[in-house]
């Protein structure tokens, strides 16, 4: 069947080749570009087959491999930052060509790789190109865990991460959709604007059209991918520029159709920006807008998310204010992204979570209910989780999922539900606004947990007492 795969996968290459799709066919495992383990999240320019570039900041690359060493072919000098097997992200500057990421050689065996580029914009102008790994003799890529939800942060320089520690990987966009476990990328341009202004000002709103931020870049494929929710955080910029009132507001509005048009299923987001302002026509904007019948965008009031000591200056949040933006909308954004979009008839004027009732409720019959447990990244000593429950028979207002660990792990930190342990045995409360499930549906948590001798999947699962199949 492996086999089968690989030349099904080389057929249907030689096909898109013929067809002018790409200029060169990339067996899967060699670490070039076209190399299908290699998974590419964000906004990346592939018109050339073997240079990948990434124009918005928060795109990265994701992939396994085997081996003890791991190297990059890069073009021209780049800062960047990556982790192997979920270790501390680390920060190189100004390489180039073959760039070695394990000087000190890897244990023999399966490893996973992130990278991510520094952003080029504003004074900074590295080469940022992905090229291709180099990898042991012999050893190869693997595929790259996929998480199953993907979220959009459209902003400016404050989504874009500037002054934090590591740019777009300690803004709120990145450490939110890691807190998620969900694949996450950052729409933003250092000074943008939402309504593009006679004096300059760039409207990111337009440019959300675009692969990049360039005046020049081409239309973005939203075939690509399609985002389960967008966070929009535009306005700051606008007021310095002159944009009235009713501009911004209808601006917006138009904006929040535009997103729309190009993911009817997702959920939108609109924050208020943390400056406050154009606070009263954004959430005029999401009103209107849910006017008109759509019932999946929402206003969040971001109200005493930033502590006194959150800004590295007057505008921008330092690493401690993402990190309290992230812990403020990473319930809001995990409630979306686990519950069933609203109907037209739903009222939703507010990102506020809503209430269910507790997880007292009476079990689903037996054989109803269906658990995915994934191993989203792992360490030496740590692993990140992500479990998917499907509840197969009749509504349930409340949950609680139990599995045993049976080496020994443990549970040290958890999203979108409660999580307690008592020695092997583990279990996972719903939190207020993911216990209800309809008939076919879904939640979601993820949780960071330690490990030491060995980390298998848990065998089974219990949902309110009943046993479930596994995904």
């Amino acid at each position: 069947m492996r086999l089968r795969g690989l030349f099904a996968a080389a057929a249907a290459g030689a096909l898109l080749a013929g067809a002018g799709i790409v200029s060169a066919f990339a067996a899967t495992g060699d670490g070039s570009p076209g190399d299908a383990n290699i998974a590419f999240v964000g906004r990346w320019d592939r018109t050339n087959a073997g240079a990948y570039v990434p124009n918005w900041a928060g795109a990265y690359l994701r992939t396994g491999f085997t081996g003890t060493t791991v190297k990059l072919k890069q073009r021209n000098p780049i800062d960047l930052y990556f982790s192997i097997d979920g270790g501390a992200v680390q920060y190189i500057q100004n390489v180039s060509g073959t760039v070695n990421l394990t000087p000190s050689a890897l244990p023999s065996g399966n490893h996973t790789l992130m990278v991510s580029y520094r952003v080029v914009a504003g004074s900074y102008t590295g080469d940022a190109v992905f090229q291709g790994l180099v990898l042991d003799s012999g050893a190869h890529t693997l595929p790259a865990d996929a998480a199953p939800k993907l979220v959009e942060f459209v902003g400016d320089s404050i989504t874009v991460g500037t002054t934090s520690s590591k740019n777009a990987l300690t803004a709120y966009g990145w450490l939110t959709g890691e807190q998620l476990g969900a694949r996450h990328t950052q729409i933003g341009y250092g000074g943008g604007c939402l309504v593009a202004t006679a004096d300059g000002c760039v409207s990111v709103a337009s440019q959300f059209l675009k692969t990049g931020y360039s005046a020049t870049s081409a239309n973005w494929d939203f075939t690509r991918y399609t985002a389960d929710a967008v966070v929009i955080n535009l306005g700051t910029n606008d007021k310095s520029h002159g944009v009235s009132s009713a501009d911004f507001r209808n601006g917006y509005v138009a904006f929040l159709k535009t997103v729309r048009s190009k993911y009817p299923n997702a959920a939108i987001l609109a924050l208020e920006t943390f400056s406050k302002r154009y606070a009263a026509e954004t959430q005029a904007a999401v009103t209107t807008q849910t006017a008109a019948g759509d019932r999946n965008v929402f206003y969040v009031n971001t109200e005493g998310w930033l502590p006194s000591d959150g800004l590295s200056d007057s505008v921008h949040p330092n690493d401690k204010g993402h990190q309290a933006i992230a812990a403020k909308l990473a319930p809001i954004v995990g409630a979306k992204l686990t519950t069933t979009p609203p109907s037209p008839s739903a009222s939703a004027t507010s990102a506020s979570p809503r209430p269910s009732a507790s997880a007292s409720s009476t079990p689903p019959p037996a054989g109803t209910c269906r658990v995915a447990y994934r191993i989203t990244n792992q360490w030496a000593g740590g692993f990140g989780g992500d479990v998917t429950i499907t509840n197969l028979g009749g509504p349930i207002t409340g949950w609680t999922l139990g599995w045993t660990f049976a080496t020994g792990q443990s549970v040290t930190q958890a999203w979108n539900a409660t999580v307690t342990q008592s020695g092997t045995a583990v279990t996972a409360t719903n939190v207020s606004y993911n216990g209800a499930l309809a008939t076919g549906g879904t939640a979601n948590f993820g949780f960071n947990g330690a490990w030491s001798t060995a980390n298998p999947v848990p065998a089974a699962f219990t949902l309110n007492g009943t046993a479930c199949t596994t995904a």
